[in-house]
């Protein structure tokens, strides 16, 4: 892959899946990693030829816990853009919420914070957010041996899942086909992530 890559960077021509026709384009690359690349270059695992020809403007982003003046755009953003993906009427957050989310240390950065927002948009009851509907990790002085953050991103996306099934059968009472509606997938998806998450509904 890194040749395919390195011969479209340098020569700008490349052949289609299946196809033995070249063809040639002129387009401008941007490249984000948050891998030590000039590490993996020494180790062998990147190349160096590939390296030096994506390097060729350098931008350092510091991570949001340096750049807090970011987080309350952030946070607008991304409850405008989750509620209305999922249709929920969710307008704001209330003052400890906001507080608690202004403090926490993003240690997953703003995707991280993306999917914190996300999350509290599919849970919360009402039109505000409160911190009964952010994670535990985030809500100050809550965190305990009894309620850990899974370790690893696919155990927090799973959470996050579930738990927005869960309240997406809640509010359905339990219909399956308006859970589904509400969560945006398809009736025989919801079926599948109930049984995976080991939930209860009913059909109709």
């Amino acid at each position: 892959m890194q040749v395919k890559l390195l011969r479209v960077l340098q020569e700008r021509q490349f052949e289609r899946l299946g196809s033995s026709r070249t063809l040639t384009v002129d387009v401008r690359v941007i490249a984000a990693t948050n891998k030590d690349l000039e590490s993996a270059m020494r180790a062998g695992t990147f190349r160096e030829d590939l390296y030096y020809r994506l390097n060729v403007v350098t931008i350092q982003i510091p991570p949001l816990r340096d750049r807090r003046e970011d987080i309350p755009l952030l946070l607008d953003h991304f409850l405008r853009k989750f509620a209305e993906k999922n249709r929920r009427d969710v307008t704001g957050l209330t003052a400890a919420a906001r507080d608690a989310l202004l403090k926490y240390d993003y240690p997953g950065n703003v995707r991280e914070l993306e999917n914190i927002v996300e999350r509290a948009v599919l849970l919360c009851r009402g039109q505000v957010i409160d911190l009964e509907d952010l994670p535990a990790t985030v809500r100050p002085g809550q965190r305990s041996a009894a309620d850990p953050l899974p370790k690893d991103l696919p155990g927090v996306l799973a959470e996050i899942e579930r738990q927005a099934i869960e309240s997406a059968l809640e509010r359905s009472g339990g219909i399956q086909t308006q859970a589904a509606e509400a969560l945006g997938i398809s009736e025989r998806v919801l079926r599948y992530k109930m049984k995976k998450y080991e939930l209860e509904g009913r059909s109709g």
